[in-house]
């Protein structure tokens, strides 16, 4: 769970179709493969979508969520250890005129990029990015030095995993406060 914890205030940036957009993550949720009834790898389960979970940590594992939403995660262990953490929620830094393209907005506000399906629209990563490594020059993560203390970072819940009993309340879920990203929003783009 320390990734997922680790991840906020990194920045995921993307490179697609010439198309430089980047944002500082904001929200993770971490899922612990085969004893995690929220994950997809659950009781050792395995199919072609998910096969990309138990390969090494560092690439990347997007799926499709409702047949509409694309998700992305990154897969976190070493090989055959099918754990992963779903970026749930990125504030736009680079790229904001392409970011509001690929989101039909006029500006970048707290809604633009604050769910998983929005970030990797934002982003524009889609099921055709998974298994892609994350030392590439596609997609990738940076650390620009930012850093949150424990109480501007709130943990909790996982959310739309009820299905998965007692193990969709394990704090397993991270996310910037709301007064953090609305002032971060207010600094980059006031």
């Amino acid at each position: 769970m320390s990734i997922s914890r680790e991840l906020i205030g990194k920045f995921l940036v993307t490179n697609i179709n010439g198309k430089l957009t980047s944002g500082m993550i904001a929200e993770t949720e971490a899922y612990n493969g085969i004893v995690d009834k929220a994950s997809h790898a659950y009781n050792g389960r395995r199919t072609k979508r998910n096969e990309i979970m138990y390969g090494e940590g560092g690439f990347t594992y997007v799926y499709l969520c409702y047949g509409i939403h694309n998700l992305f995660n990154i897969v976190t262990n070493v090989k055959e250890v099918p754990h992963a953490v779903l970026i749930r929620a990125v504030i736009p830094k680079d790229g904001a005129e392409t970011i509001m393209k690929r989101r039909k907005k006029n500006v970048v506000d707290i809604k633009i990029s604050d769910g998983p399906g929005t970030l990797s629209e934002a982003l524009g990563i889609k099921t055709t990015h998974s298994g892609i490594s994350l030392a590439g020059k596609m997609i990738w993560v940076e650390d620009r030095r930012i850093v949150f203390t424990k109480k501007e970072v709130e943990a909790g819940p996982r959310i739309g995993v009820d299905y998965a009993g007692k193990d969709a309340l394990l704090p397993y879920r991270f996310r910037l406060n709301k007064n953090v990203i609305n002032s971060l929003i207010n600094e980059w783009y006031s």
